[in-house]
């Protein structure tokens, strides 16, 4: 699948696929692979409680951000978010209907049709 670095017990996992798409789209915006980084995170919304929300991020991390690595990605992840999304798989799926990033979330107790939002 792929390496993951944990930090504070938060884990958070890229698949290669997704990586792939992580470059190529740092690539397309002349962003260095060395300082930016993928920011995740859980936003109140969507029509099962909370929705997923991935930035590039070129700045810093936050003091209390945890930092993490998976597939030579940086991934920054503020505490609020890790709560929920810590053990999470981002994946990308790419087909005749569409493609996108994909969330396997084991702490989801149910998610949307559309697998953008989720409960706990």
């Amino acid at each position: 699948m792929s390496d993951t670095m944990t930090e504070g017990g938060v884990t958070l996992t890229l698949t290669a696929e997704a990586a792939v798409q992580v470059r190529q789209f740092f690539a397309a915006e002349n962003l260095d692979e060395t300082s930016a980084a993928l920011r995740v995170s859980v936003m109140p919304g969507g029509c099962s409680g909370f929705e997923y929300a991935l930035e590039v991020d070129e700045e810093a991390p936050a003091e209390d951000d945890y930092v993490l690595e998976s597939e030579g990605i940086r991934l920054f992840m503020d505490p609020f978010s890790g709560q929920y999304l810590s053990g999470v798989t981002i994946g990308y799926h790419s087909s005749f209907q569409g493609q996108g990033f994909t969330f396997e979330n084991p702490n989801a107790t149910g998610s949307c049709g559309c697998g953008t939002s989720f409960s706990v």
